[in-house]
């Protein structure tokens, strides 16, 4: 006769001692996962005030306070290569792919406090190693520093500071048609902020992180924002999320991409510490939840993260607060 009892409970015990170890298993390959930083055969300048950007499955370092080159990532076979300097000095902006091309739009020039911002907007075709102007940016909506996205053929420009570092943080938001040139002015932000990344999300455009930035006021890096406001294409209106889904470690400086359906929040620089924020968090929509991920294993502000095959990419930044040293490294989570 068989003792089915006997034979369900060890069974059970035998499933009641693996299943935590299974769970552990599972916990440590999620611990495991960590910031890399990538060896690779040489090195670009190293800058900060800069973005990068993927088009055509190589990625792009663009811009820096002086006069710098572009420099191209390979990451198949880990190696930079060197190209032609920008036009004019670029700093304090959001790069953009936009049909093989990448656009700069709402960047600044000069020098700290009173930098200038962009009159017009620049476009760099890689195919051809070249630079051209393209559509002014009305007079008075011209501001560096602010996030800036593409959305159905449209590039948006949000938020950002007219005069440098020294005053003027605006909630602007303005649509460019490419094709046609056109600028349209958009309703305001509910928050104002410069010195931040924008991020498109299941049709949605998330704004995270940055900061009202106020030399005129001696408060250059204290006025952080920890609001998350949230535009919806669909119904052309804005939101600002619970108070309990702000940001969780305030900042600005930071960069962001979105990442498997979440937004990603990188990096970034505040009064709270004098080196850089090496923080990297994700906030799920659908739970409406923050999640630390692993930290930078260089804290870095004032660059640019893309994501490139399932990979998230930074290079560059400044290592401390207010500026410098500025690095040249490369990181790599996957």
């Amino acid at each position: 006769m068989i003792n089915i009892e006997g034979r369900r409970a060890k069974v059970f015990l035998i499933l009641l001692f693996s299943y935590p170890a299974f769970l552990m298993a599972q916990d440590t390959t999620r611990t495991n996962q960590q910031w890399q930083i990538l060896s690779v055969q040489n090195l670009p300048e190293k800058r900060e005030d800069c973005s990068f950007v993927e088009t055509g499955g190589n990625l792009y370092l663009i811009g820096g306070r002086g006069i710098k080159p572009v420099e191209v990532f390979h990451p198949n076979t880990n190696t930079w290569e060197k190209k032609s300097n920008t036009p004019i000095e670029m700093h304090h902006f959001q790069a953009i792919a936009y049909k093989n091309e990448i656009y700069v739009v709402g960047g600044m020039s000069g020098n700290f406090p009173h930098e200038k911002p962009f009159e017009n907007i620049y476009i760099y075709n890689p195919a051809k190693d070249e630079w051209r102007k393209g559509p002014a940016i009305p007079e008075d909506r011209r501001r560096g520093s602010g996030g800036t996205v593409v959305y159905k053929e449209k590039i948006y420009f949000v938020c950002g500071i007219i005069d440098g570092h020294y005053d003027g943080t605006v909630a602007w938001m303005d649509v460019l048609d490419p094709a046609s040139g056109k600028w349209t002015t958009l309703t305001d932000a509910p928050h104002g902020r410069d010195h931040f990344h924008a991020v498109i999300l299941n049709h949605r455009l998330y704004l995270a992180g940055g900061r009202r930035t106020s030399f005129k006021t001696q408060q250059i890096i204290q006025l952080t924002v920890p609001e998350v406001d949230v535009y919806d294409f669909g119904n052309k209106t804005w939101q600002t999320l619970p108070a309990t889904q702000n940001l969780p470690v305030q900042r600005a400086g930071c960069t962001a991409v979105a990442y498997k359906g979440k937004l990603v929040v990188i990096g970034g620089e505040s009064i709270a510490q004098q080196s850089s924020h090496n923080e990297a968090e994700a906030y799920d929509p659908k739970s409406g939840t923050w999640k630390a991920l692993p930290p930078l294993k260089t804290g870095r502000h004032d660059t640019q993260a893309l994501v490139y095959k399932n990979k998230i990419y930074i290079v560059a930044g400044s290592a401390n607060r207010g500026g410098g040293p500025d690095q040249n490294t490369i990181e790599v989570l996957q």
